[in-house]
């Protein structure tokens, strides 16, 4: 019996170490299958090596940048259409007005009277039934929008920091160009195209590395560096002086287009085409003037192309935030004022075409600026040769059509969702271009830290300045009184003071009063959050 004991202990120890393994491995194939399942999720993986190995990180942090915008987009629209537009469908109106198809470039006509705009949503606590729960469109609205925006401050300052931790403080990743030729290598890839493009990308690394140390500091005599000023005192005053006169003329035209408007026109077509004159210019300056900005580049010759492309970035993001400054002063000043029946509507029309406009324009650049350039460069002229990739002017195309996507999620909140399939045929078309049109960068250079600076421009003075317009348009100026869910409000923000009113009442809410009132309407809050941030 103490035998047959024995037996039954090992035959059962032997059960559950069985079973424990197979439990460990069902474990491990598990974790193996959810870490193959989120790396398909992290799409153009495999494209942004190549182009990294190809062309460098210099072009490289372009197309990233790109993939953390369109990220931020989807995740934009996720909310606003979860917490704003499905609770609309629920209380929505039919649609009377008839679908032409010139809506889809001008967002007028049928599109006015749908989710696209701040003017069809609803100002009613909406309910299906009597004793069911509520949903209040008011507080939804702006907190959406708040919530939104408060969301993406703190991953932009998560996103600069760990960029600035990586490629500024841990300066180790860049030491000892011997051990990042022998202690990288990856031995685990057995696939001949990877080991290909990882020869590519680590060689690509080490001439970048070797380029940064082996920089020769050129010796001018004191002629020729008076000379160098004087040329870069002239571009600087030229590219201000054009900037100012493109923000001069999209001004008079805005507020003449706007009066066009008002007065209103008998062809309908006409009405039409009129709409499109103030993008489209304002599209042309965005497009030419940048290339103006170049040629000034090539005139001063500079030691480092780094500092090329940040300058070329300086001016043109002076330019195209002039712009943008210039008309949301238009449209919280004269539109807001104006006798329409629903400025916000009016608004986000407006921005609906600047957005369309700029994409078709972002495409059009690719063809004449990168393919037409191509052909002229190895067959008419073959002294021009193919063209390099304008990094500088294709940040900053970018950063403007997301400031303009950000300015107008409070006017048309599925805006997110446009500019998301936008910057994805973006991705694709500019992936085509590089590899068919564009040559390397003639001189390798180290930009690893060119993204820190790409986000650092997404914040100041994109973001920053689109909260500043977003606070205006809540605390300060009326809502229209027949249309969007703030009508016959003194504000938008008084939806949120009438709300706190009636919290007053309810002893379990009386934390959110005591929030409303020690910390959202409190100045010193405030002050030493700007000062905590800045």
């Amino acid at each position: 019996e103490q035998c047959l004991s024995v037996v039954r202990c090992i035959y059962w120890w032997e059960l559950f170490l069985t079973s424990e393994r197979s439990c460990k491995n069902s474990l491990r194939r598990f974790r193996t299958g959810l870490a193959e399942f989120f790396h398909r999720l992290n799409f153009w993986h495999k494209t942004l090596k190549v182009i990294g190995g190809e062309f460098g990180t210099s072009v490289l942090s372009y197309f990233i940048f790109l993939k953390w915008l369109l990220n931020f987009n989807i995740f934009s629209f996720l909310i606003n259409f979860g917490f704003i537009t499905v609770p609309q469908f629920v209380a929505a109106e039919p649609n009377n007005l008839s679908f032409t198809g010139l809506e889809l470039l001008t967002g007028a006509g049928y599109f006015q009277q749908t989710v696209l705009y701040y003017g069809f949503y609803t100002n009613a606590t909406i309910s299906k039934t009597k004793i069911g729960a509520s949903y209040n469109m008011q507080l939804a609205y702006i907190f959406t929008v708040g919530m939104y925006f408060v969301i993406c401050l703190l991953i932009l300052f998560f996103s600069i920091a760990k960029s600035i931790c990586r490629n500024f403080i841990n300066l180790q990743v860049y030491s000892g160009n011997a051990s990042k030729l022998l202690c990288t290598w990856d031995f685990n890839i057995t696939n001949e195209k990877a080991v290909k493009l990882k020869q590519r990308n680590l060689s690509t690394q080490i001439k970048e590395d070797l380029a940064e140390e082996n920089k020769e500091a050129l010796h001018f005599s004191v002629t020729e560096r008076i000379v160098r000023i004087l040329i870069h005192l002239g571009s600087w005053a030229a590219s201000l002086g054009t900037a100012v006169a493109a923000c001069a003329g999209v001004y008079f035209l805005s507020v003449n287009n706007l009066e066009l408007f008002m007065k209103g026109h008998k062809n309908d077509l006409e009405s039409q085409a009129a709409m499109l004159v103030l993008p489209i210019i304002t599209s042309l300056l965005n497009a030419f003037i940048p290339f103006f900005y170049s040629w000034l580049g090539n005139m001063e010759k500079f030691q480092n192309p780094k500092s090329k492309i940040y300058v070329n970035i300086a001016r043109t993001l002076i330019l195209k935030i002039s712009i943008i400054g210039i008309l949301c002063y238009y449209w919280l000043t004269v539109v807001a004022a104006s006798e329409s029946q629903c400025w916000e509507t009016l608004i986000g029309q407006d921005i609906y075409r600047f957005v369309l406009v700029d994409f078709i324009f972002c495409l059009l650049g690719s063809f004449f600026g990168e393919f037409l350039r191509r052909i002229i460069g190895t067959t008419v002229c073959v002294s021009l040769g193919v063209p390099e990739f304008d990094i500088g002017r294709s940040v900053l195309d970018l950063i403007y059509a997301q400031t303009l996507t950000w300015i107008g999620i409070l006017f048309s909140p599925l805006l997110p969702g446009i500019q998301m399939v936008s910057f994805a045929i973006v991705f694709y078309v500019k992936k085509v271009s590089l590899t068919q049109n564009c040559q390397p960068p003639r001189k390798a250079w180290r930009a690893a830290q060119m993204t820190t600076f790409f986000m650092f421009l997404l914040f100041f003075p994109s973001l920053a300045g689109v909260l500043s317009v977003i606070a205006v348009t809540v605390w300060r100026l009326k809502p229209s009184n027949e249309c969007g869910p703030f009508r016959g409000l003194p504000s938008i923000y008084a939806a949120v003071s009438e709300w706190v009113e009636i919290l007053k009442n309810y002893i379990d809410s009386k934390w959110v009063v005591w929030i409303y009132y020690n910390l959202i309407t409190s100045v010193l809050f405030f002050f030493i959050l700007s000062f905590v941030i800045l």
